[in-house]
């Protein structure tokens, strides 16, 4: 057992309080590996649990499945029905959660101490003895059609969906992991049971928990819960490149404003640069009101309300990726400046008065994510799905720190590459068409 502990500053009921996050590494009687946080001071238990797939998992023609399943998993199981299943978890005044992302299903869980043995026999028996009664069936399988018919109408989705198909044609990122309209609708009880071997198991489990409860408690919990589960589930999607050049994809569609999704390839989150590539990032685009598109886009120009920028570093491609909206006859002038700005950072680099404001806010915001159980459960299987060590939370800001104003600068140059950038545009933006990028407007 590997214990490490972490004095944070955390807000509880709003009043600020100093305390100890003191992670262990458990391996259970069952052979699950978890982290563990005893935390006594409140009666009640946070459970995270993250089974590595996800939506990448759907079979051929099955699209939207693993979506439909994880959304089915507290509508009925055992000899229970979807009623009666809420009313004993309500009963129990405990709180399951079951969502399904394209590299990840995840279950979290609350509950109070006094309730644990009830909560988690119930928890385990949706986890391991779903129903998907025809009739719960029926009702969620409304509720995710009627989602896909708001999405046909939303800008914001045909831009993700348009921009994602023709950046990974043929890969399960390449499709909305809710499904279509016809693929949902086709979906069987059988294909739902299918979806479940497939992600609800053991073979890439992270679980963490947090709260009133020891290690050893909580490893006897994990077995209960999940020891019965499968040891095995199929390979996962192999690893795509990004297969979008530079250039606009135009959507028409009737509205008075555009929205543009855009971006290139981006970089792996075990990149050794990339700390240096998150703090530019937030001085390029992440950084709300500080950062240069939001200064440059919004303040000097007035051509959005809004513009941000992101790594995505998913597990099977990267990408650095931005959205932004403005009126059709302004959208171009709005991507020009991107554009521009792009270009500015990568040659001209960052300034020392941007690296330490950037470095002040992200060092400084971090404390603040650990604000109870529940979010520190969260933090902790995320840090083990992407392959971190407990003693990340007591280094993070140091590797903030630790970034240069030449790591920056070196980073930029090379990551951030403005002719690459792919705008995929919906709306009905005047003097824009689909093909290469347009010339840069001055500035």
């Amino acid at each position: 057992m590997i214990r490490l502990t972490l004095s944070l500053i955390l807000v509880v009921w709003g009043v600020v309080a100093r305390a100890e996050v003191d992670i262990q590494e458990i391996t259970t009687p069952g052979g699950i590996e978890a982290w563990v946080v005893e935390e006594r001071s409140i009666p009640f238990v946070a459970l995270e649990i993250l089974m590595e797939g996800g939506g990448s998992l759907d079979r051929e023609g099955k699209r939207g499945a693993v979506n439909l399943m994880m959304a089915l998993l507290e509508e009925g199981s055992g000899d229970m029905d979807a009623r009666a299943f809420q009313e004993a978890r309500e009963g129990l005044a405990a709180s399951f959660g079951f969502d399904a992302y394209d590299d990840s299903v995840s279950i979290s869980a609350k509950f109070l101490t006094e309730n644990r043995d009830e909560a988690v026999a119930l928890l385990r028996q949706a986890i391991v003895d779903p129903s998907f009664d025809a009739d719960a069936v029926e009702r969620v399988r409304a509720q995710v059609l009627s989602g896909l018919a708001s999405d046909a109408k939303n800008p914001n989705q045909l831009a993700t969906d348009a921009f994602y198909a023709a950046a990974f044609p043929g890969h399960p990122y390449g499709s909305d992991m809710s499904g279509t309209v016809e693929s949902v609708s086709a979906l069987t009880t059988e294909d739902l049971f299918d979806a479940h071997r497939d992600t609800v198991n053991r073979a890439r489990l992270h679980v963490s928990v947090v709260g009133d409860i020891s290690a050893d408690e909580a490893g006897v919990m994990i077995d209960t819960l999940l020891g019965e589960l499968p040891a095995e589930a199929p390979p996962l999607p192999s690893d795509v490149a990004f297969g979008l050049p530079g250039g606009v994809t135009v959507v028409d569609f009737a509205t008075p404003q555009s929205v543009a999704l855009f971006g290139h390839e981006g970089m792996k989150r075990d990149d050794p640069d990339f700390f240096a590539a998150y703090v530019m990032n937030h001085i390029l685009g992440a950084g709300g009101f500080e950062s240069r598109l939001m200064t440059e886009v919004r303040e000097k120009r007035g051509l959005t309300y809004g513009v941000a920028t992101y790594l995505v570093p998913r597990d099977h491609a990267e990408m650095v990726l931005g959205r932004v909206a403005s009126a059709n006859d302004r959208i171009r002038e709005a991507i020009a400046v991107i554009r521009s700005e792009w270009a500015r950072i990568a040659t001209e680099g960052v300034t020392p008065e941007e690296l330490d404001a950037a470095k002040t806010y992200l060092t400084g915001e971090y404390p603040l994510r650990f604000d109870g159980n529940g979010p520190i459960a969260d933090i902790m299987v995320g840090m083990q799905q992407v392959g971190l060590s407990p003693d990340y939370v007591l280094n993070r800001n140091d590797f903030i720190e630790a970034v240069t104003l030449e790591d920056v600068n070196r980073v930029a140059a090379y990551l951030l590459r403005p002719d690459a950038l792919h705008f995929t545009v919906v709306g009905q933006p005047e003097g824009l068409e689909s093909g290469p990028l347009p010339a840069l407007v001055a500035n």
